[in-house]
């Protein structure tokens, strides 16, 4: 069983920068391929990033491509996603996601994923 829980939402300006955090328990992270997600009022949840179990490979959405950054630091059983440029279009709540995994699979699919956090507001205003 793996508990998540995300930090680092809140407002910020266009062209301003957050990072979020995602800290694990109940298990090592590292045994696990990470994802986060997002959802805007009235709109689906997307992936926004993924990283694989070992880290060796990671997934972008295009919106978001060259702007975030996703990474893992296993020691401190940690997942970030660094964001930066941020447009007011990435409004939304953020969700980080965990499921055991192969070494270097990412998954893009919210069904691909067994553990959610309970998400993070990040609001850019323009």
């Amino acid at each position: 069983q793996v508990r998540l829980v995300e930090f680092g939402g809140g407002l910020v300006q266009a062209g301003g920068s957050l990072r979020l955090s995602c800290a694990a328990s109940g298990s090592i992270v590292a045994n696990y391929a990470m994802g986060w997600f997002r959802q805007a009022p009235g709109k689906e949840r997307e992936i926004v990033a993924a990283i694989s179990r070992s880290g060796g490979s990671t997934y972008y959405a295009d919106s978001v491509k060259g702007r975030f950054t996703i990474s893992r630091d296993s020691a401190k059983n940690t997942v970030f996603l660094q964001m930066n440029s941020l447009k007011p279009g990435d409004t939304a709540v953020y969700y980080c996601a965990a499921r055991q995994a192969a070494g270097f699979n990412v998954y893009r699919n919210s069904n691909d994923y067994d553990y959610w956090g309970q998400g993070t507001q990040v609001t850019v205003s323009s």
